[in-house]
């Protein structure tokens, strides 16, 4: 089983700023919002003075759901603080008049997995319903691992998480990434960076819910 593929725990740049980031962000930890500020200056203000900041906001899953194709997101390139509070808008105006709320064409989930599951078989391997549906089992196969490593980062960040920070390694189609996620009291969101050293977008990632919370943590900072 391809396992090299993804690992959670693993180290990331945070590690290099705090000799402990897994405790940096508790309750109790003391200078906790100091070292709010500097993660959120690091993995999210910096790239986006960079022009390098894309925001993707997920939706669709609800009341334990957690099927692929329910999900849904948007896309949309942040310059500023002021970019990120007018899709906060969008998003609030939808809800209130009951609209649709914005939605990219891509899928996040349903057609990677297709696509793995069509390359896996391809190369031989012979999968049965239960490996092709139980995110679980998706290691199985190639690209299965990443794709189940996205699918928990999605559903903590949809049904939140108990940990306040997780660091992941995951390798993608696009090259090896880091995934920074954060459960915390002001919101929960997720940071999917470059790994250091590399060249590239970040993405800010979080549940539709989150980005009035967000938006008011990167202001207050």
């Amino acid at each position: 089983m391809p396992y090299s593929e993804a690992k959670e725990h693993a180290p990331g740049r945070l590690h290099a700023i705090f000799v402990d980031p897994y405790g940096a962000f508790d309750n109790t930890a003391t200078e906790r919002l100091l070292h709010l500020r500097v993660a959120t200056e690091t993995l999210i203000l910096a790239p986006m003075r960079q022009g390098n900041l894309l925001l993707r906001v997920i939706h669709g899953w609800a009341n334990g759901s957690f099927e692929p194709a329910e999900l849904c997101h948007s896309d949309h390139r942040l310059s500023s603080l002021s970019a990120l509070g007018q899709v906060a808008e969008d998003y609030r105006q939808a809800f209130e008049r009951l609209q649709p709320l914005p939605r990219d064409n891509a899928s996040l989930l349903a057609e990677p997995l297709v696509r793995a599951i069509t390359d896996a078989e391809a190369d031989g391997h012979s999968l049965d319903e239960a490996t092709r549906t139980i995110p679980a089992r998706w290691p199985a196969f190639p690209q299965g691992l990443s794709l189940y490593t996205f699918f928990k980062v999605y559903h903590r960040l949809t049904y939140s998480e108990d940990d306040a920070y997780r660091s992941i390694y995951c390798q993608t189609p696009s090259g090896p990434c880091e995934i920074h996620e954060f459960h915390l009291e002001e919101g929960e969101f997720a940071v999917v960076a470059p790994r250091e050293g590399d060249s590239g977008d970040s993405v800010l990632l979080l549940h539709e819910s989150q980005l009035m919370p967000v938006l008011h943590l990167l202001e207050e900072r």
